[in-house]
This record gives C-alpha cells, sequence and structure tokens, in this order.
C-alpha cells in the first residue's frame, strides 16, 4: 500500500515508517519541518510538507493515499484545546478523503484517557471500554465513526511508557529530567498507581497490523505489560541518578502533574487475539535502567 503518515518524523511515527517500509508498503510522510523533512527522506520515504493545520495538504496527502497512520499531535501548544481542535479538524479532512473507499484509517489515543476521564482503574480497561466524550476521546470517537462511512477506521491506544533508545522525550524521560532537576525522584502518594508499557519496536508492528487487517470499528490496545508502579519507577531513577525516592507533591511534577497520580491498568488480550500481535521486545525493566535514558 501508499500510506501517508503523520507524526512520521517522531519517536513512534519513526520506527512505524521503518515498519512499514521492511513489509514492503510506500510511505508518504507529512513534515513541517526541514528536519523532519530530512528524518523522512532518510529513512527512505516520500515527503509531504504541511502540518495538521494544513488541511488542503493532509486531505490530498490521504486521497492520493492507500490508507492513513494518524500519530501527530501538537502537544506543545500552549492551548490545549487549540491543540485537540487542530486534531480533530485533521481527523475530519483525512475522513473526508476516504469516506467511502474502504481504506484503513489508523487512528492514535492515550491510553491514560481511560482512567483520566473513564475514571477505570478498578479493573484493567479493555477494548470495550468506551467514553462517550472529553479531551482525546472525541478524536478517537471521530475515526471509529468513519467505520459508518465505509473506512476502515482503528484506534491504537498508547500506553504511558513507550520504552527503547529512540524514546528521548517521552513520559520517563520527563521523570528523569524532573528529578535530576529536583534533586529527588518522585511519585505522587503511595505511588503504587501503574502506567502500562511496551516497546518502540512491538507498538510500530501493532500500527502495521492494524493498517492491514483491522476490522472497522476496532479499538486497540498497544500493552506489552502491566508496568512498573510509579515507586518502582522512582526507584530505578534514584538509583541511576545518585539521589532519593520519595513521595512528593503532584505539582512538584510540573507538566505532568495531572497524570502522575493516575492508575491505568490496561489488558490487550482482546488486540492480541484479533490482529495475532505478541510483543517480542526488550521488557520495560530491561530497557528503563539502561545508559541511554540517563545521559543529559
Amino acid at each position: 500500500m501508499r500510506v501517508f503518515v503523520t507524526g512520521a518524523s517522531g519517536h513512534i511515527g519513526s520506527a512505524v515508517v521503518t515498519e512499514l517500509l521492511g513489509a514492503g508498503h510506500q510511505v508518504v510522510g507529512l513534515a513541517r519541518s526541514d528536519s523532519s523533512a530530512a528524518a523522512i527522506t532518510a529513512a527512505g520515504a516520500e515527503v509531504q510538507r504541511g502540518d495538521l493545520r494544513d488541511l488542503d495538504a493532509v486531505r490530498e496527502a490521504a486521497a492520493a493515499s492507500d490508507g492513513v497512520i494518524h500519530l501527530a499531535f501538537e502537544q506543545l501548544t500552549a492551548d490545549m484545546a487549540e491543540s485537540l481542535g487542530t486534531d480533530l479538524r485533521a481527523i475530519e479532512a483525512i475522513g473526508t478523503a476516504l469516506e467511502g473507499s474502504g481504506k484503513p484509517f489508523v487512528g492514535t489515543n492515550a491510553s491514560m484517557t481511560l482512567s483520566f476521564l473513564g475514571g477505570i482503574t478498578d479493573r484493567p480497561a479493555t477494548e470495550q471500554d468506551v467514553m462517550p466524550g472529553g479531551p482525546r476521546a472525541d478524536a478517537e470517537n471521530a475515526v471509529i465513526a468513519l467505520a459508518e462511512k465505509n473506512v476502515r477506521s482503528s484506534v491504537v491506544r498508547v500506553p504511558p511508557l513507550v520504552h527503547s533508545e529512540h524514546d528521548r522525550s517521552g513520559l520517563f524521560p520527563m521523570l528523569v529530567g524532573i528529578a535530576r532537576s529536583r534533586g529527588v525522584a518522585g511519585y505522587a502518594g503511595d505511588g503504587a498507581n501503574r502506567w502500562p508499557a511496551v516497546h518502540t519496536l512491538d507498538i510500530a508492528r501493532l500500527y502495521r497490523l492494524a493498517l492491514e487487517g483491522a476490522p472497522a470499528g476496532s479499538r486497540l490496545h498497544a500493552v506489552a505489560e502491566d508496568g512498573l508502579t510509579l515507586r518502582e519507577l522512582a526507584e530505578v531513577i534514584a538509583a541511576k541518578l545518585g539521589v532519593e525516592a520519595g513521595s512528593v507533591a503532584p505539582e512538584d511534577f510540573g507538566p505532568l502533574a495531572m497524570f502522575v497520580a493516575l492508575d491505568n491498568p490496561m489488558s490487550s488480550e482482546g488486540t492480541r487475539r484479533l490482529l495475532g500481535w505478541q510483543p517480542a521486545g526488550p521488557t520495560q525493566a530491561e530497557d528503563l535502567g539502561r545508559a541511554f535514558y540517563f545521559t543529559s
């Protein structure tokens, strides 16, 4: 297939591009900067210049493709409502281009949305759990709704920790940076909350499998492990940085304040049965203690 990928130069996106090319697909990656364009070209893919706000470019690239994987999200925008609106408009543009075609469209959501909006913490959330609305949930539901317009749409719910040597700006590097700057590796409360995890190469393979065969309207969980507790993560960081681990106030986590105490139990049994996905990468515990996470 000729596949249009947004977020193609990012941590997960770059791995998805490599996975798709290795499986014989052609890839066109959306690039909003010269550095992103250079990275996409170096990977062996074509470049579509533009960003999520350039709806004509997004729509045209989607229309010229045999399928779309949407990973980009303007996380650094100061106004989160603006970022959410940009994301929804991009999804609508892609949907308009694919409507009636039967082509695949794989969207993305954060698994912690289930805990943050749905309050699902007393049991592992499953692929059948649906949030009626709210931040990021609206985007997920918009992608799934395209199944009613003859688009083979699906959404990958991404766990908080996607780990590998390519992870330079995810939540774990952020925790390391906060611990380094404050001199303490912190967790909220008793730190018993869990963040599920997956290796970068495993989630890239799941995106490919979803593109190639996920039924219309599928919600998929990219979870390889239940994950270490936040206290255990803090203890790993403390040992590596030579600082103490301890309970600190959520506001001390800066941009992570609203998430650091969330418990996010997840099940991926349905996803594994549906697509035959079997994670094979290094475990979370193996990766998070490696030196690449602690080089400044």
